[in-house]
């Protein structure tokens, strides 16, 4: 495996924003004895509130997920930083992954972006939102699927995670409106895979619920899943990410969410494939 770093604000020559914007590339070297193949893409948004990147939900997912045949793409994003900087990078990532396919050994047609909790929030903007970004001039933005794993999602009082709209919006209440994401759903957004828990008391389930209405709404494609038990921040659920001290963040049951999300992958052609 190969782990490189990109600074995506000095790959597209753009004026520095936030604190953040670089992209670690975990890509799987060829096997000399096999005709080359191309690899289906998944891009990272590790969650943590808009405010630090959590590193549970970074590496190891991309080693999961490069297990199954993807190459893996992790962003640090910019955190204590006001829209549009997170959206404009993470439109960014995927714009340098499709623009790159040829060099990263990805096909261009087969980009996953997964995001956590904020970076839920994230990823379903890159999924809903992407015309703001292609207004900045930021093209082949477009994520072919997204995988919201517990995801803040509406900025309506009863559910709403504060703390990520206060990051993303400060004192702008239509600007919260405007990145409710289950408002943002239309007939051209990304399809979705979507899971949660019944016990996340941080971001209610609420969230997820209401998104996937919506794109039901819209007639876009998209999966659910509800586990019953494991609270907020289960990354991929195993003992790997688990915190030994308290017992949190390893959910057995839960943990199944990295097949079903390949599964359904799959079914939508994001599969290793010849060059």
């Amino acid at each position: 495996m190969k782990i490189t770093e990109v600074d995506l604000y000095q790959h597209f020559g753009r004026k520095r924003e936030g604190n953040g914007g670089v992209l670690t590339c975990y890509i799987a070297e060829p096997i000399t004895e096999l005709a080359p193949k191309r690899h289906p893409a998944m891009v990272i948004f590790p969650g943590g509130g808009y405010r630090f990147i959590s590193q549970r939900e970074a590496e190891p997912v991309a080693l999961r997920f490069l297990k199954e045949g993807f190459n893996a793409f992790v962003l640090r994003y910019s955190v204590d930083t006001e829209f549009p900087v997170p959206l404009i990078e993470g439109a960014m990532a995927v714009s340098y992954v499709r623009s790159n396919a040829d060099m990263l050994n990805i096909s261009a047609d087969n980009i996953c972006v997964a995001g956590f909790s904020a970076g839920g929030h994230l990823a379903g903007m890159t999924g809903t939102l992407f015309g703001y970004a292609e207004e900045q001039g930021v093209t082949q933005c477009i994520p072919d699927a997204v995988a919201l794993c517990y995801p803040v999602i509406s900025s309506d009082d009863s559910i709403q995670h504060k703390g990520s709209f206060d990051v993303l919006c400060g004192e702008d209440d239509e600007l919260r409106r405007k990145l409710s994401l289950e408002k943002a759903v239309r007939k051209d957004s990304s399809p979705a895979f979507i899971w949660h828990t019944c016990e996340d008391n941080a971001v209610p389930v609420s969230n997820s619920i209401l998104m996937a209405q919506a794109y039901a709404e819209n007639k876009v494609p998209f999966e659910l899943h509800i586990f019953e038990k494991g609270g907020h921040g289960l990354s991929i659920a195993s003992r790997q990410t688990e915190d030994f001290e308290s017992g949190k963040w390893n959910q057995p049951d839960a943990s199944v969410w990295t097949d079903l999300l390949t599964s359904w992958l799959l079914q939508r052609g994001f599969s290793v494939k010849p060059m």
